[in-house]
């Protein structure tokens, strides 16, 4: 799924503050050290290995925020399927510049290619299915933002994006609360006509205490078997939306999803996938 770029405004803060982590004190006292000043260059980033293009808007930030003379071509654009030697940038000017910002924007693009390319393996896996492969809000303090956006990238959805769009209730605000009923109660009372409200459930009991119940609009049906959650399925009848959460990976994937559930969720997505080896040769 290629996506629009995000403004800068956006970018800007977090892209900032990764490059003058690695600055320190003195900024980038090797190439200072070794390539004469006024040294001009070219630099191209290529994939390593096949994946999905993400992370390029904040790659191409670094580079200009530490020089704003510097040329950046862009090949790729997020969501872009990418083959191995693939160029997704090309950067033209300052030696100095472009080794400075280097490892701050190859963190970005590898860490984020990443996770769109394990989302759009395990979209294709489940493809045939009405379900979508779906993130958490297990994601890197600070960098929420590009991770949720990798998972877009690659063909996923994005599940809340903080606390406060939408009503979760899981197994410790229920036990907090006094039971589903009571809950359930609560959260329809407080919320607003535009905010959902979602409960997860354990055990199919949990679930018919659910629908006897008004007030919920999604049920999380959380580390279910397939055989429970086919159960599940007939249960609500297309009541309400339901999610499936709990071992879900590339191989088991299809099988939660052909139950018929609407949603996979997956916080490894986010906090575990592998990075997709990218890499920037001076040419």
């Amino acid at each position: 799924m290629t996506l629009p770029p995000l403004p800068r405004l956006m970018l800007e803060p977090a892209v900032r503050a990764a490059l003058i982590e690695d600055l320190g004190r003195a900024g980038d006292v090797t190439s200072d050290a070794v390539i004469p000043a006024g040294t001009q260059t070219n630099a191209v980033m290529r994939a390593r290995e096949a994946g999905v293009a993400a992370g390029l808007d904040a790659a191409a930030l670094a580079f200009e925020l530490i020089d704003p003379t510097l040329s950046i071509s862009r090949a790729k654009t997020d969501g872009d399927p990418l083959a191995d030697g693939d160029t997704l940038l090309a950067v033209t000017g300052a030696a100095r510049a472009i080794l400075a910002a280097e490892r701050v924007a190859l963190n970005f693009a590898c860490r984020m290619s990443g996770i769109a390319s394990t989302t759009r393996r395990i979209a294709d896996a489940i493809a045939h299915t009405q379900a979508t492969i779906v993130c958490t809000r297990k994601t890197t303090p600070g960098l929420r933002m590009f991770e949720k956006r990798a998972i877009k990238a690659g063909g996923g959805g994005n599940h809340r994006w903080g606390l406060d769009d939408a009503i979760l209730i899981k197994d410790n605000h229920i036990a907090a609360a006094g039971g589903i009923g009571p809950v359930l109660e609560r959260a329809r009372a407080a919320a607003g006509h535009m905010l959902k409200i979602e409960i997860e459930v354990d055990t199919l009991v949990q679930l018919a205490q659910v629908l006897d119940t008004d007030g919920a609009d999604n049920v999380l049906l959380d580390n279910m078997t397939p055989d429970a959650l086919r159960e599940a399925v007939a249960m609500n009848a297309g009541r309400l939306t339901l999610e499936a959460s709990g071992r879900i990976t590339l191989e088991t994937a299809p099988a939660i999803a052909e139950t018929g559930v609407h949603y996979l969720s997956a916080g490894w997505l986010t906090h575990s996938s592998p990075i997709l080896d990218l890499g920037l040769d001076i040419d």
